[in-house]
């Protein structure tokens, strides 16, 4: 009988679950289940590596300029809005699912003018979607959602002609939940990386306090590269960039295991960022 398997632990601090508003029964309220304990997982300033990885890249492609206007699906708790806001961006508006999300970002923000912040399914038509913003971003909630089409082409019609996105997930062909994991070679004394499959589509649930038997599950929804790209292409995004995000943690102890591991860490990344534009 094989052991048990160990709960899946998302590098990114933001649990794999639904999308910000699944559009099915109104009873669902996207994140709400899970709201408190992400809020004070990754609160207002990220996790670690929303801090030292996610959002550096992000900002980085996404090179936020002078009075634009920027729309954020999947915003959570706003972890965005304060760079944005020192970017001296003219208008920030973040939508999500989830109510005590937004109330908890409107907490932090609500005495900024330039900040809107809207309960809404980002897969479902919205008069936010009104091709008025500069650029959009989605952090960390591809791979959430059930509706991959919907959610990029609400993100193409948020967009103005040339207008760009920027988006942040797990990467799809090294981190899967269950089904990719770390092995170790004690021949040739290298740490490598196991893929127990990648083509199929596949919706993994996970167990969001392990232990605890509070029941609350989430969902990951893996799909491989090509579906995610010819999905963006379909909605009217072009591809113009690609960044392969890399752990920038490393394991202080020393020994033949730990060099495997620093030199793992710096070949298998942990999430991809895309950057498109709207043609």
């Amino acid at each position: 009988m094989p052991p048990p398997r160990r709960p899946f632990k998302n590098p990114s601090g933001r649990p794999p679950g639904p999308p910000a508003g699944k559009s099915s029964p109104p009873k669902d309220r996207g994140w709400d289940p899970v709201a408190a304990w992400y809020d004070k997982l990754v609160g207002e300033s990220g996790s670690d590596y929303h801090q030292h990885v996610i959002l550096p890249a992000a900002l980085r492609m996404l090179d936020p300029q002078l009075g634009e206007s920027i729309i954020d699906l999947c915003c959570g708790q706003g972890v965005l809005i304060k760079p944005l806001l020192a970017a001296k961006i003219g208008k920030f508006t973040g939508v999500d699912a989830s109510p005590q999300l937004i109330e908890s970002a409107k907490t932090r923000n609500a005495a900024d003018p330039r900040v809107a912040l809207i309960v809404a399914d980002a897969c479902q038509p919205g008069r936010w979607a009104d091709a008025s913003h500069d650029a959009a971003t989605c952090i960390m909630a591809v791979h959430d959602v059930p509706d991959i089409a919907a959610l990029f082409a609400n993100l193409a019609r948020a967009l103005k002609p040339e207008g760009r996105a920027v988006m942040v997930f797990m990467h799809p062909c090294f981190r899967i939940p269950r089904k990719t994991h770390w092995g170790w070679d004690a021949d040739q004394k290298i740490q490598y990386r196991r893929l127990d499959s990648y083509a199929t589509p596949v919706e993994i649930p996970i167990t969001t306090h392990p232990g605890k038997g509070s029941g609350e599950q989430t969902h990951f929804h893996h799909r491989p590269l090509a579906d995610l790209l010819t999905a963006l292409g379909q909605s009217g995004l072009a591809v113009i960039a690609c960044e392969e995000l890399y752990s920038h943690r490393r394991s202080q102890a020393t020994g033949p295991f730990s060099k495997a591991e620093h030199a793992a860490a710096g070949e298998f990344p942990l999430f991809i960022a895309l950057k498109a534009v709207k043609r």
